[in-house]
């Protein structure tokens, strides 16, 4: 269990809070508009009103206790940057932040932020990949050049083995599981036969899985 504080509870500082309480972590959760604190009330049991570009206020949470700091607030990135600020001087192990602006998650990563997400962007770029590409079911980034995309197997695989295709080699891709009636296979042997009916789990460069056909 992980001890979280996230600060400013609009939709994304919700959706935040409510899934690390599913994971069983422990979350403080922090926001100075009164209605939205009571919007929250029924996800999150422990919420404190407060402004976090006060000094004395920041201070008084113990920011150094909490594995996780997470600056949510999406209105206001004045308040955003401060907040990452006043965080980092009080010891915040690790501070995750919001932009919608390219320029607004550079402030922030120089001024404290370890992690900075594009919320919108990202879930809409997932969201294009998995809708507007042919036989991808879904995709994770991990770099701006490397993800995972669980995809359909091609057509001229099936009935081959992952050794006959050379899919190393030939396409610069690793296969890191396959999945079929929901039953996940992580790491398959060589010796693995492609079949129709199955989904594969591959890592690669975005470039090249392009060339998978």
């Amino acid at each position: 269990m992980k001890s979280i504080l996230i600060i400013g509870l609009g939709r994304f500082g919700r959706h935040m809070a409510s899934k690390f309480i599913e994971e069983g972590n422990s979350v403080l959760a922090v926001e100075r508009n009164e209605e939205r604190a009571d919007n929250a009330i029924n996800i999150i049991n422990n919420i404190e009103i407060g402004d976090s570009t006060n000094e004395l206020f920041i201070q008084s949470l113990g920011v150094d206790n909490f594995d996780i700091c997470v600056v949510a607030i999406g209105d206001n990135f004045q308040s955003a940057l401060e907040t990452t600020v006043l965080l980092k001087d009080y010891g915040a192990k690790f501070i995750l932040g919001r932009a919608t602006r390219d320029v607004h998650r550079k402030l922030l990563l120089r001024n404290g932020a370890d992690h900075v997400v594009y919320a919108e962007r990202e879930m809409a770029e997932r969201l294009a990949i998995k809708y507007g590409a042919k036989n991808i079911f879904d995709y994770v980034e991990l770099t701006p050049e490397i993800a995972i995309y669980e995809i359909a197997v091609p057509e001229s695989w099936v009935g081959k083995s992952i050794i006959e295709k050379s899919v190393r080699n030939k396409y610069h891709v690793s296969i890191l599981a396959t999945k079929k009636d929901g039953i996940v296979n992580p790491m398959p042997h060589a010796d693995h036969i492609f079949l129709k009916d199955e989904t594969l789990f591959i890592m690669g460069e975005h470039e090249s899985f392009k060339n998978i056909k």
